[in-house]
């Protein structure tokens, strides 16, 4: 258990009270609101509750939710495990789940990339999980290359620290390239656009098969430790595991991968890591299915343009229907001239329809795409406007807050 400072307990007793009056106030858990005040009282409490833990960091652009649930199943196969139940995955949110299981020993924590050099400062790791690298809301991240070099100055700094990184990914491999402690997953990567060129030399980056390479530096994809292989992952000395997951998507077999070699970095046994990752089913609602009159609908979230790439590829080409819901609020990115990079052109004989509140924007990148859609910005009755039986849902982060809310309240 964290040995807490005088201040320090004060700082989460405070907490402890804010988050019941406002649960009281009926504005949620009040998580969130008890790690600020922790944090503002005591600006060292995260400090103090990573104390005498191992702790695994994950982040990402994409699939930080999900890999971190996997690693904190395969992580239970050793002892009870401190995580985030909703994906708060910036400061206040991590304070709030360490809190939450200070006597856990262990820990998986989703980091928003932009915040992992100093929470990696702060919870000292034993490992980070690196996934993949791509744009994701410009107006708040930033240009992706100067988070890669962020990225890799703060893990510098850590060289202990065991990395885990995906060799498919460019940016990743570059972040993770001069650690001394680096185990490399072959995890894939269905996204290239921005890796085309080399993020060290400016260079192109040639792709030959799996394989890539720099034109311009001594800089290449690693030889993994773990790999994908049909329905199998493949460790050191190739000793075979059935993957069998309860998640669809290529994307989540690769997540599985990464949670699996960040819990073995750590102890666990591989046969039952790759068991317990197996177990996760859903993420915060999503992939979940839900009966919406007449109609059985899958909900999924995608963020940016990788995101949204892979979750289409998971769509299933026999549904009734395909409902596309956007929003552009501030979590979004207000800016959604995203939706030209994403390939929209393969949906022949689904119906689709155009939601949320930036429906209009989503149509005109429909029409331009030549998919045949209609226009119902409400996602509930989006999902009704399509024929009796499965609709997918693919929806971004404050829609698919949005739908879930209206949902449950249809419900109760």
């Amino acid at each position: 258990m964290a040995e807490l400072s005088v201040r320090g307990r004060l700082a989460l007793a405070a907490a402890a009270a804010a988050s019941w009056a406002s649960q009281k106030a009926g504005r949620g858990k009040g998580s969130m609101i008890g790690g600020l005040i922790a944090l503002k009282i005591d600006p060292t409490v995260m400090d103090q509750l990573g104390q005498r833990r191992r702790t695994v960091l994950v982040t990402g652009t994409n699939g930080k939710s999900t890999t971190t649930r996997m690693t904190t199943a395969a992580l239970s196969t050793l002892g009870a495990v401190a995580t985030q139940a909703d994906g708060a995955n910036m400061d206040a949110g991590i304070v709030a789940a360490l809190n939450a299981h200070r006597r856990a020993p262990l820990a998986a924590i989703e980091v928003d990339e932009l915040h992992l050099p100093h929470v990696t400062d702060s919870l000292n790791p034993s490992a980070v999980v690196l996934l993949n690298l791509s744009r994701d809301q410009l107006d708040r991240v930033g240009e992706i290359n100067m988070i890669e070099r962020k990225l890799r100055a703060g893990l510098a700094k850590h060289p202990a620290t065991v990395v885990v990184a995906n060799c498919d990914d460019v940016l990743v491999t570059s972040i993770a390239y001069d650690h001394p402690n680096v185990v490399w997953v072959a995890a894939g990567s269905g996204w290239a656009m921005d890796a085309t060129s080399c993020p060290r030399s400016g260079e192109p980056i040639v792709w030959e098969g799996a394989h890539w390479r720099s034109t311009g530096a001594d800089f290449q994809r690693p030889e993994p430790d773990w790999w994908l292989d049909g329905d199998d992952l493949v460790g050191r000395e190739g000793k075979r595991f059935p993957l069998r997951l309860a998640l669809p998507g290529r994307a989540n077999r690769g997540n599985a991968a990464q949670a699996v070699a960040a819990a073995v970095a750590l102890g666990a046994d591989p046969e039952q890591a790759v068991a317990a990752a197996g177990t996760v089913r859903e993420i915060a609602g999503r992939y979940r299915t839900v009966q919406v009159g007449e109609h059985d609908a899958r909900l999924l979230l995608a963020k940016n343009p990788a995101g949204w790439q892979e979750a289409l590829s998971m769509i299933e080409p026999t549904s009734a229907g395909l409902v596309i819901a956007v929003n552009g609020q501030v979590p979004d990115g207000e800016d959604l001239s995203w939706l030209w990079d994403v390939r929209f052109e393969h949906f022949e004989g689904v119906q689709v329809v155009a939601a949320g509140e930036r429906a209009t924007d989503l149509a005109v990148r429909l029409t331009y795409a030549g998919v045949e859609h209609t226009l119902v910005p409400d996602p509930v009755r989006a999902i009704a406007s399509c024929p009796a039986g499965h609709v997918e849902v693919l929806a971004n982060y404050t829609a698919f807050r949005d739908l879930n809310r209206d949902l449950e309240e249809r419900a109760s």
